[in-house]
């Protein structure tokens, strides 16, 4: 498996485009992408777990009752949300969408992103339709990740090339996210292409085990969003023999998605809203699963670890104090915790105490732009990590005006 250029477009049988059609008020910032299938593909997808969803998710559900797609439509600037016409509005995306692409309305997942509670109107995108999809091309994967972008400050997109079946695929992806994060599915879109031959039914099992592992183990700022989903594409243009069981096949196509998926958690978290460091929490030597992850995702979601972590100062008590919270039944008594960076590793606690450590070289090791937070429970052989970034000034600054 190796990293390959190209993001969505990566694989074989997809194109996209993005452009800016007059949605924000920026008029240097992109707001209308749109990602193409050459043929009908498999398709699956997850969705926020917000009891408040944007009309886009109730009308994708809606078109993926089937497991086929062939595009993706997304707007940002509105996340047309807590709107009367929300659904009517995510229709006529679709249909608007599906006419000029010769397909079906039923074909098209359609997506948006931004401000909730206010009208989205869909002349520019009736306008802008023209030159959407005018410019597709299998190079238009950046155009289309920046299409998607609302406070995020670059585009996030990757793509893995691997072997299944004898054959040579590709999986390729983009998302958005910055702010609103929080685990369980929260705010983010995130839309992967892939030429593998996977059914349905398989595609759906394989992102819901990842997600769990992924995107459900990041929080930026502890808010879960409306809008966010992750969907999958599959158009079987590699030409495997179409993986519909678990075996060899489905192990290598979900060892390749976990490395696009994890590739863009970490591209989430550390574009959080102000955020100057990328957190990453690993949690080891946990008696179960869950236990593990719900211990990483306390320490990654506490406001006061990543103050903590944004002034450079070790102070481990709140990692403790976080995982104590946690609701994860934890031998106290047993945790050990350090930090690591580029610029070494220091541990500050042993068996639930402090450790004599250099305060010196745990500012030298926490002022780098990456941060890994060890959590040693010892009592048991399951681990999981979980990303998140610093609380700094700005994102009170960035939020404090995010509407007017």
């Amino acid at each position: 498996m190796k990293i390959i250029n190209g993001g969505v477009c990566a694989a074989k049988g997809y194109r996209a485009n993005g452009i800016y059609c007059g949605i924000r008020r920026n008029r240097t910032k992109k707001d209308l992408s749109l990602i193409v299938s050459d043929k009908p593909a498999a398709c699956a997808a997850v969705y926020t777990t917000n009891l408040v969803k944007g009309a886009p998710l109730t009308v994708t559900k809606r078109h993926l009752s089937d497991g086929v797609a062939r595009a993706i439509i997304c707007n940002s600037g509105n996340a047309n949300t807590c709107n009367a016409d929300g659904i009517q509005i995510a229709e006529e995306m679709c249909r608007m969408t599906a006419g000029a692409l010769g397909i079906s309305d039923s074909d098209v997942v359609v997506a948006s992103t931004g401000v909730i509670g206010q009208p989205l109107d869909l002349t520019p995108i009736k306008n802008g339709m023209p030159s959407l999809v005018g410019g597709l091309s299998d190079k238009g994967g950046a155009a289309a990740a920046e299409g998607i972008m609302t406070t995020d400050t670059v585009k996030k997109e990757i793509a893995v090339q691997f072997k299944t079946g004898g054959k040579t695929c590709v999986i390729g992806g983009m998302a958005k996210g910055s702010g609103m994060i929080h685990p369980n599915m929260a705010t983010m879109l995130v839309f992967i292409t892939t030429d593998a031959a996977i059914s349905p039914a398989m595609l759906r099992k394989a992102l819901g085990e990842d997600v769990g592992k992924t995107f459900n183990m990041i929080s930026v700022d502890g808010d879960t969003s409306t809008n966010d989903m992750v969907v999958v594409m599959a158009n079987g243009m590699a030409g495997n023999e179409q993986i519909t069981s678990e075996g060899r096949d489905f192990s290598a196509f979900m060892k390749a998605l976990n490395t696009v998926t994890v590739s863009l958690c970490r591209m989430i978290a550390s574009d959080g809203e102000g955020a100057t460091k990328l957190l990453e929490c690993s949690v080891s030597g946990a008696p179960d699963p869950e236990t593990a992850k719900t211990v990483a995702k306390s320490v990654v979601c506490s406001n006061l670890t990543k103050a903590a972590m944004f002034g450079a100062d070790a102070n481990w008590g709140r990692v403790l104090c976080a995982i104590g919270y946690s609701g994860a039944a934890v031998k106290v008594d047993r945790i050990d915790v350090s930090f690591q960076s580029k610029s070494g590793v220091i541990k500050v606690c042993e068996n639930g105490s402090g450790v004599a450590f250099s305060e010196e070289q745990a500012k030298k090791i926490l002022s780098e732009d990456e941060i890994g937070i060890l959590v040693d429970l010892k009592d048991g052989g399951f681990s999981s990590t979980a990303w998140g970034c610093d609380l700094t000034y700005d994102y009170v600054r960035i939020n404090g005006d995010y509407r007017t």
